[in-house]
């Protein structure tokens, strides 16, 4: 296990929205955003939505866009849609209104992915910045590479990362 460079002093509670892009999930069978919620809530963050929508780029803009108006949120958490088939729109979708990127996070999690999964990784299209100073990132839709993002990179960094899009 690393060490943080500069441990967070302060711990606060982080309000989230988990989107899940689908075109076949549902409440009940999507897992994996049921994981990202756990896993918040587990790491005393709260959620304070929790959303499936089509993998239908206007839908994706849309959301984000009605999400970065919320002042009750810190970050938006969406699952899903990151590959290269014909249907994943939402990295297309998310990357066009970021901000500010955090190239790092896509990388780490790309070469996290590689130990685990092999030259597949490639396909991954995982993204993480900034949105009407919200913190958005994209995982994938597989469990697996949810509970990878969540734990290895986003849960770490969460409440240091919001710090510093509030100064």
């Amino acid at each position: 296990m690393t060490s943080q460079p500069h441990p967070d002093s302060f711990k606060i509670t982080v309000n989230c929205a988990v989107v899940t892009v689908s075109d076949t999930r549902t409440f009940e069978t999507d897992k994996s955003g049921q994981l990202i919620q756990q896993l918040l809530l587990g790491a005393n963050h709260a959620v304070k939505a929790y959303i499936i929508i089509k993998d239908e780029a206007t839908q994706i803009q849309e959301q984000i866009e009605n999400l970065g108006k919320s002042s009750k949120l810190d970050a938006v958490i969406f699952s899903g849609g990151t590959g290269i088939a014909p249907r994943d729109t939402t990295y297309d979708a998310i990357e066009k209104l970021l901000e500010k990127t955090l190239p790092g996070f896509g990388e780490l999690f790309r070469f996290l992915s590689y130990q685990e999964i092999g030259s597949r990784a490639i396909a991954s299209r995982a993204v993480a910045g900034v949105y009407e100073d919200k913190l958005i990132f994209s995982l994938p839709g597989s469990s697996n590479a949810v509970r990878l993002a969540m734990e290895k990179l986003i849960l770490p960094e969460l409440t240091h990362l919001v710090s510093q899009v509030c100064l």
